[in-house]
Protein backbone atom coordinates (compact mmCIF):
# COMPACT_ATOMS: atom_id res chain seq x y z
CA UNK A 1 0.00 0.00 0.00
CA UNK A 2 1.36 3.41 -1.01
CA UNK A 3 2.06 5.87 1.78
CA UNK A 4 0.39 9.27 1.84
CA UNK A 5 -3.15 10.50 1.43
CA UNK A 6 -5.29 9.81 -1.59
CA UNK A 7 -6.25 12.83 -3.65
CA UNK A 8 -9.90 13.61 -3.09
CA UNK A 9 -12.32 16.54 -2.74
CA UNK A 10 -11.40 16.86 0.93
CA UNK A 11 -7.75 17.69 0.22
CA UNK A 12 -7.56 18.81 -3.39
CA UNK A 13 -9.18 21.23 -5.80
CA UNK A 14 -7.83 22.31 -9.21
CA UNK A 15 -5.99 25.62 -8.95
CA UNK A 16 -7.61 28.42 -10.97
CA UNK A 17 -7.48 32.25 -10.93
CA UNK A 18 -11.29 32.20 -10.87
CA UNK A 19 -10.98 31.65 -7.12
CA UNK A 20 -9.22 35.02 -6.75
CA UNK A 21 -12.30 36.86 -8.00
CA UNK A 22 -14.66 34.77 -5.88
CA UNK A 23 -12.66 35.53 -2.73
CA UNK A 24 -12.37 39.27 -3.40
CA UNK A 25 -16.11 39.47 -4.09
CA UNK A 26 -16.62 38.31 -0.49
CA UNK A 27 -13.64 39.76 1.41
CA UNK A 28 -13.46 43.08 -0.48
CA UNK A 29 -17.07 43.24 -1.70
CA UNK A 30 -17.45 47.03 -1.50
CA UNK A 31 -13.90 47.96 -2.40
CA UNK A 32 -13.38 49.51 -5.84
CA UNK A 33 -12.13 46.86 -8.24
CA UNK A 34 -11.98 48.71 -11.56
CA UNK A 35 -11.73 52.41 -12.42
CA UNK A 36 -11.90 53.95 -15.88
CA UNK A 37 -12.40 57.70 -15.91
CA UNK A 38 -15.59 58.31 -13.94
CA UNK A 39 -16.68 54.67 -14.24
CA UNK A 40 -16.19 52.53 -11.14
CA UNK A 41 -17.08 48.98 -10.11
CA UNK A 42 -16.71 47.18 -6.79
CA UNK A 43 -15.43 43.63 -6.49
CA UNK A 44 -18.95 42.35 -5.90
CA UNK A 45 -20.17 44.15 -9.02
CA UNK A 46 -17.23 42.85 -11.07
CA UNK A 47 -17.95 39.31 -9.91
CA UNK A 48 -21.63 39.60 -10.76
CA UNK A 49 -20.87 41.07 -14.18
CA UNK A 50 -18.38 38.30 -14.95
CA UNK A 51 -20.88 35.61 -13.95
CA UNK A 52 -23.53 37.16 -16.20
CA UNK A 53 -21.08 37.47 -19.07
CA UNK A 54 -20.08 33.83 -18.66
CA UNK A 55 -23.77 32.90 -18.68
CA UNK A 56 -24.34 34.91 -21.86
CA UNK A 57 -21.45 33.11 -23.55
CA UNK A 58 -22.88 29.78 -22.48
CA UNK A 59 -26.27 30.73 -23.93
CA UNK A 60 -24.50 31.49 -27.21
CA UNK A 61 -23.24 27.92 -27.29
CA UNK A 62 -19.76 28.49 -25.90
CA UNK A 63 -18.63 25.49 -23.89
CA UNK A 64 -15.56 23.89 -22.36
CA UNK A 65 -12.46 24.33 -24.51
CA UNK A 66 -13.93 26.83 -26.99
CA UNK A 67 -11.81 29.88 -27.80
CA UNK A 68 -13.09 33.42 -27.23
CA UNK A 69 -10.96 36.21 -28.69
CA UNK A 70 -10.63 39.83 -27.58
CA UNK A 71 -9.31 42.83 -29.49
CA UNK A 72 -9.35 45.70 -27.02
CA UNK A 73 -7.08 48.09 -25.08
CA UNK A 74 -6.83 48.35 -21.29
CA UNK A 75 -10.50 48.97 -20.49
CA UNK A 76 -12.85 47.43 -17.87
CA UNK A 77 -14.44 45.05 -20.41
CA UNK A 78 -11.03 43.59 -21.25
CA UNK A 79 -10.44 42.99 -17.55
CA UNK A 80 -13.81 41.30 -17.10
CA UNK A 81 -13.12 38.93 -19.98
CA UNK A 82 -10.13 37.51 -18.11
CA UNK A 83 -12.56 35.97 -15.62
CA UNK A 84 -15.82 35.63 -17.55
CA UNK A 85 -14.36 33.55 -20.38
CA UNK A 86 -12.79 30.88 -18.13
CA UNK A 87 -15.94 30.96 -15.98
CA UNK A 88 -17.75 29.70 -19.07
CA UNK A 89 -15.15 26.95 -19.42
CA UNK A 90 -13.68 28.66 -22.48
CA UNK A 91 -10.17 29.79 -23.42
CA UNK A 92 -9.38 33.51 -23.70
CA UNK A 93 -7.31 34.64 -26.68
CA UNK A 94 -6.25 38.30 -26.36
CA UNK A 95 -5.01 39.78 -29.63
CA UNK A 96 -2.41 42.49 -30.08
CA UNK A 97 -4.30 45.70 -30.86
CA UNK A 98 -1.47 46.79 -33.18
CA UNK A 99 -2.13 43.93 -35.61
CA UNK A 100 -3.62 44.76 -38.99
CA UNK A 101 -6.61 42.98 -40.52
CA UNK A 102 -4.41 40.42 -42.23
CA UNK A 103 -2.74 39.26 -39.03
CA UNK A 104 -6.01 39.33 -37.08
CA UNK A 105 -7.56 37.05 -39.72
CA UNK A 106 -4.61 34.64 -39.46
CA UNK A 107 -4.89 34.41 -35.68
CA UNK A 108 -8.69 34.07 -35.71
CA UNK A 109 -8.40 31.21 -38.17
CA UNK A 110 -5.56 29.49 -36.30
CA UNK A 111 -7.23 29.83 -32.89
CA UNK A 112 -10.64 28.80 -34.25
CA UNK A 113 -12.23 31.50 -32.11
CA UNK A 114 -16.01 31.23 -31.95
CA UNK A 115 -16.56 34.72 -30.51
CA UNK A 116 -14.54 37.92 -30.68
CA UNK A 117 -15.04 40.99 -28.49
CA UNK A 118 -13.90 44.12 -30.34
CA UNK A 119 -13.38 47.66 -29.06
CA UNK A 120 -15.15 50.28 -31.17
CA UNK A 121 -11.83 51.89 -32.15
CA UNK A 122 -10.62 48.58 -33.60
CA UNK A 123 -13.80 47.67 -35.43
CA UNK A 124 -12.32 48.41 -38.86
CA UNK A 125 -9.47 45.97 -38.26
CA UNK A 126 -11.97 43.30 -37.26
CA UNK A 127 -14.19 44.00 -40.27
CA UNK A 128 -11.18 43.71 -42.56
CA UNK A 129 -10.27 40.38 -40.95
CA UNK A 130 -13.83 39.12 -41.40
CA UNK A 131 -13.71 40.07 -45.07
CA UNK A 132 -10.50 38.10 -45.58
CA UNK A 133 -11.90 35.07 -43.74
CA UNK A 134 -15.16 35.20 -45.71
CA UNK A 135 -13.28 35.18 -49.00
CA UNK A 136 -11.47 32.04 -47.83
CA UNK A 137 -14.71 30.34 -46.82
CA UNK A 138 -13.87 30.33 -43.11
CA UNK A 139 -16.80 30.38 -40.70
CA UNK A 140 -16.88 33.74 -38.96
CA UNK A 141 -16.98 34.08 -35.17
CA UNK A 142 -19.74 35.98 -33.42
CA UNK A 143 -18.79 39.62 -32.90
CA UNK A 144 -19.50 41.54 -29.70
CA UNK A 145 -18.72 45.24 -30.01
CA UNK A 146 -17.48 47.24 -27.03
CA UNK A 147 -18.81 50.78 -27.55
CA UNK A 148 -17.38 54.10 -26.45
CA UNK A 149 -18.58 54.75 -22.90
CA UNK A 150 -20.39 57.96 -23.71
CA UNK A 151 -22.32 56.29 -26.55
CA UNK A 152 -24.23 54.07 -24.14
CA UNK A 153 -27.90 54.77 -23.62
CA UNK A 154 -29.28 55.61 -20.18
CA UNK A 155 -29.91 51.96 -19.31
CA UNK A 156 -26.34 51.09 -20.34
CA UNK A 157 -27.31 49.27 -23.55
CA UNK A 158 -27.55 50.07 -27.23
CA UNK A 159 -28.13 48.24 -30.48
CA UNK A 160 -25.47 47.86 -33.15
CA UNK A 161 -25.63 46.64 -36.74
CA UNK A 162 -22.22 44.96 -36.32
CA UNK A 163 -23.53 42.16 -34.10
CA UNK A 164 -23.96 42.08 -30.35
CA UNK A 165 -23.18 45.06 -28.13
CA UNK A 166 -21.28 44.37 -24.91
CA UNK A 167 -23.74 45.63 -22.28
CA UNK A 168 -26.75 44.22 -24.11
CA UNK A 169 -24.96 40.89 -24.45
CA UNK A 170 -24.01 40.88 -20.75
CA UNK A 171 -27.61 41.70 -19.77
CA UNK A 172 -28.73 38.42 -21.35
CA UNK A 173 -26.79 36.47 -18.72
CA UNK A 174 -28.05 35.15 -15.40
CA UNK A 175 -26.53 35.90 -12.02
CA UNK A 176 -27.19 32.36 -10.77
CA UNK A 177 -25.16 30.78 -13.58
CA UNK A 178 -23.18 27.75 -12.44
CA UNK A 179 -19.53 28.56 -13.12
CA UNK A 180 -17.79 25.97 -15.29
CA UNK A 181 -14.69 25.06 -13.33
CA UNK A 182 -11.72 23.21 -14.83
CA UNK A 183 -11.86 19.46 -14.54
CA UNK A 184 -8.09 19.48 -14.32
CA UNK A 185 -5.91 22.39 -13.27
CA UNK A 186 -3.84 21.81 -16.40
CA UNK A 187 -6.85 22.63 -18.58
CA UNK A 188 -6.24 25.73 -20.76
CA UNK A 189 -7.32 29.15 -19.55
CA UNK A 190 -5.71 31.33 -22.23
CA UNK A 191 -4.17 31.20 -25.68
CA UNK A 192 -1.56 33.89 -26.29
CA UNK A 193 0.41 34.60 -29.42
CA UNK A 194 4.02 35.76 -29.47
CA UNK A 195 4.73 39.11 -31.07
CA UNK A 196 6.30 37.52 -34.12
CA UNK A 197 9.69 39.19 -33.65
CA UNK A 198 11.66 36.39 -35.31
CA UNK A 199 8.91 34.71 -37.35
CA UNK A 200 5.14 34.42 -37.55
CA UNK A 201 3.37 34.62 -34.16
CA UNK A 202 3.32 31.31 -32.32
CA UNK A 203 0.52 30.19 -30.04
CA UNK A 204 1.22 29.57 -26.36
CA UNK A 205 -1.36 27.84 -24.15
CA UNK A 206 -1.65 28.87 -20.50
CA UNK A 207 -3.16 26.50 -17.96
CA UNK A 208 -5.34 27.35 -14.97
CA UNK A 209 -2.56 26.03 -12.71
CA UNK A 210 0.17 28.03 -14.43
CA UNK A 211 -1.89 31.22 -14.40
CA UNK A 212 -2.73 30.75 -10.72
CA UNK A 213 0.87 30.16 -9.66
CA UNK A 214 2.36 32.88 -11.83
CA UNK A 215 -0.22 35.36 -10.56
CA UNK A 216 0.97 34.73 -7.01
CA UNK A 217 4.56 34.98 -8.23
CA UNK A 218 3.67 38.38 -9.72
CA UNK A 219 2.35 39.46 -6.33
CA UNK A 220 5.67 38.53 -4.72
CA UNK A 221 7.89 39.98 -7.46
CA UNK A 222 5.93 43.26 -7.46
CA UNK A 223 5.99 43.36 -3.65
CA UNK A 224 2.22 43.80 -3.59
CA UNK A 225 0.72 44.04 -0.16
CA UNK A 226 -3.02 43.72 0.37
CA UNK A 227 -5.24 46.05 -1.69
CA UNK A 228 -2.71 47.57 -4.12
CA UNK A 229 -3.75 50.18 -6.70
CA UNK A 230 -2.44 49.04 -10.07
CA UNK A 231 -2.20 51.36 -13.08
CA UNK A 232 -2.61 49.51 -16.37
CA UNK A 233 0.25 50.67 -18.58
CA UNK A 234 1.19 47.07 -19.47
CA UNK A 235 -1.12 45.86 -22.26
CA UNK A 236 -3.60 43.30 -20.99
CA UNK A 237 -3.22 41.55 -24.35
CA UNK A 238 0.46 40.92 -23.59
CA UNK A 239 0.76 37.68 -21.58
CA UNK A 240 -2.57 38.59 -19.96
CA UNK A 241 -0.95 41.70 -18.55
CA UNK A 242 1.96 39.62 -17.20
CA UNK A 243 -0.71 37.69 -15.25
CA UNK A 244 -1.42 40.81 -13.20
CA UNK A 245 -5.04 40.79 -14.38
CA UNK A 246 -5.49 37.88 -12.01
CA UNK A 247 -2.84 38.95 -9.47
CA UNK A 248 -4.58 42.21 -8.60
CA UNK A 249 -7.78 40.26 -7.91
CA UNK A 250 -5.84 37.91 -5.63
CA UNK A 251 -4.90 40.90 -3.47
CA UNK A 252 -8.27 42.67 -3.62
CA UNK A 253 -6.63 45.63 -5.33
CA UNK A 254 -7.93 48.34 -7.62
CA UNK A 255 -7.36 48.25 -11.40
CA UNK A 256 -6.92 51.72 -12.88
CA UNK A 257 -7.54 51.36 -16.61
CA UNK A 258 -5.74 53.56 -19.11
CA UNK A 259 -6.88 53.32 -22.72
CA UNK A 260 -3.95 55.33 -24.09
CA UNK A 261 -0.57 55.41 -22.36
CA UNK A 262 0.76 58.96 -22.13
CA UNK A 263 2.98 60.70 -19.58
CA UNK A 264 0.14 63.04 -18.61
CA UNK A 265 -2.27 60.14 -18.23
CA UNK A 266 0.21 58.29 -16.01
CA UNK A 267 0.90 61.23 -13.70
CA UNK A 268 -2.77 62.25 -13.53
CA UNK A 269 -3.89 58.69 -12.73
CA UNK A 270 -1.25 58.25 -10.03
CA UNK A 271 -2.23 61.52 -8.36
CA UNK A 272 -5.97 60.95 -8.64
CA UNK A 273 -6.12 57.30 -7.56
CA UNK A 274 -3.00 57.06 -5.36
CA UNK A 275 -1.47 54.36 -7.53
CA UNK A 276 0.99 52.03 -5.78
CA UNK A 277 2.12 49.80 -8.66
CA UNK A 278 2.49 49.86 -12.43
CA UNK A 279 4.63 48.29 -15.14
CA UNK A 280 5.92 48.91 -18.60
CA UNK A 281 8.70 48.60 -21.15
CA UNK A 282 11.72 50.95 -21.01
CA UNK A 283 9.91 53.20 -23.50
CA UNK A 284 7.34 53.91 -20.77
CA UNK A 285 10.11 54.81 -18.32
CA UNK A 286 11.64 57.17 -20.88
CA UNK A 287 8.23 58.71 -21.45
CA UNK A 288 7.93 59.38 -17.72
CA UNK A 289 11.38 60.89 -17.12
CA UNK A 290 11.19 63.09 -20.23
CA UNK A 291 7.66 64.34 -19.55
CA UNK A 292 7.34 68.15 -19.71
CA UNK A 293 7.16 69.83 -16.32
CA UNK A 294 3.61 70.89 -17.15
CA UNK A 295 2.56 67.22 -17.31
CA UNK A 296 4.40 66.00 -14.23
CA UNK A 297 2.69 65.91 -10.85
CA UNK A 298 4.03 65.12 -7.37
CA UNK A 299 3.48 61.48 -6.46
CA UNK A 300 1.31 60.81 -3.40
CA UNK A 301 3.66 57.98 -2.44
CA UNK A 302 6.31 55.61 -3.78
CA UNK A 303 5.17 53.83 -6.95
CA UNK A 304 6.66 50.40 -7.63
CA UNK A 305 7.38 49.85 -11.32
CA UNK A 306 8.26 46.56 -12.98
CA UNK A 307 9.93 46.94 -16.34
CA UNK A 308 10.99 44.37 -18.92
CA UNK A 309 12.99 44.01 -22.13
CA UNK A 310 16.46 45.61 -22.10
CA UNK A 311 17.93 46.67 -18.73
CA UNK A 312 17.25 50.34 -17.96
CA UNK A 313 20.47 52.45 -17.93
CA UNK A 314 21.58 53.71 -14.49
CA UNK A 315 20.65 57.25 -15.54
CA UNK A 316 17.06 56.18 -16.17
CA UNK A 317 16.89 54.35 -12.83
CA UNK A 318 18.31 57.38 -11.05
CA UNK A 319 15.84 59.79 -12.63
CA UNK A 320 12.91 57.45 -11.91
CA UNK A 321 14.01 57.24 -8.28
CA UNK A 322 14.22 61.03 -8.12
CA UNK A 323 10.62 61.27 -9.28
CA UNK A 324 9.47 58.74 -6.66
CA UNK A 325 9.36 55.50 -8.66
CA UNK A 326 10.87 52.26 -7.39
CA UNK A 327 12.01 50.22 -10.42
CA UNK A 328 12.53 46.45 -10.66
CA UNK A 329 13.84 44.95 -13.90
CA UNK A 330 12.35 41.63 -15.00
CA UNK A 331 12.84 39.27 -17.90
CA UNK A 332 10.47 36.79 -19.44
CA UNK A 333 8.62 35.77 -22.55
CA UNK A 334 5.18 34.68 -23.66
CA UNK A 335 6.06 31.05 -22.96
CA UNK A 336 6.78 31.85 -19.28
CA UNK A 337 3.51 33.69 -18.60
CA UNK A 338 5.35 37.01 -18.80
CA UNK A 339 8.15 37.89 -16.32
CA UNK A 340 10.02 34.75 -15.38
CA UNK A 341 12.90 36.22 -13.42
CA UNK A 342 13.99 39.55 -11.97
CA UNK A 343 17.26 41.41 -11.48
CA UNK A 344 17.24 41.45 -7.68
CA UNK A 345 18.63 44.51 -5.92
CA UNK A 346 21.86 43.74 -4.05
CA UNK A 347 21.28 45.77 -0.90
CA UNK A 348 23.84 44.19 1.42
CA UNK A 349 26.25 46.56 3.09
CA UNK A 350 24.15 49.69 2.54
CA UNK A 351 23.13 51.02 5.98
CA UNK A 352 19.88 52.81 5.12
CA UNK A 353 16.70 52.67 7.21
CA UNK A 354 14.28 51.79 4.42
CA UNK A 355 14.18 49.56 1.35
CA UNK A 356 13.49 52.53 -0.92
CA UNK A 357 16.40 54.52 0.51
CA UNK A 358 18.69 51.50 0.11
CA UNK A 359 17.76 51.21 -3.55
CA UNK A 360 18.18 54.96 -4.07
CA UNK A 361 21.61 54.76 -2.51
CA UNK A 362 22.56 51.87 -4.78
CA UNK A 363 21.32 53.70 -7.88
CA UNK A 364 23.37 56.77 -6.95
CA UNK A 365 26.41 54.53 -6.47
CA UNK A 366 25.91 52.98 -9.93
CA UNK A 367 25.33 56.38 -11.48
CA UNK A 368 28.50 57.83 -9.94
CA UNK A 369 30.49 54.79 -11.11
CA UNK A 370 29.13 55.13 -14.65
CA UNK A 371 30.00 58.85 -14.66
CA UNK A 372 33.56 58.22 -13.53
CA UNK A 373 34.05 55.60 -16.27
CA UNK A 374 32.85 58.04 -18.90
CA UNK A 375 35.26 60.82 -17.87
Amino acid sequence: MEKGSLKCAANYIPLTPISFLERSAIVYADRVSVVHGDLKFTWKQTHDRCVRLASALSQLGISRGDVVAALAPNIPQMYELHFAVPMAGAVLCTLNIRHDSGMVSVLLKHSEAKVIFVDYQLLDAAKGAFKILSEKGVKLPYLVMIPESRSLSQDGRMSTPEGFEYESFLARGKTDFAIVRPNDECDPIALNYTSGTTSSPKGVVYSHRGAYLNSLSAVLLNEMLSMPVYLWTVPMFHCNGWCLTWAVAAQGGTNVCLRNVTAKGIFDSIARHRVTHMGGAPTVLNMIIHAPASEQRPLPGIVSVMTGASPPPPQVLFKMEELGFNVTHSYGLTETYGPGTVCAWNLSGIPCPSMHEQKSSLVKEYNTSAWKKST
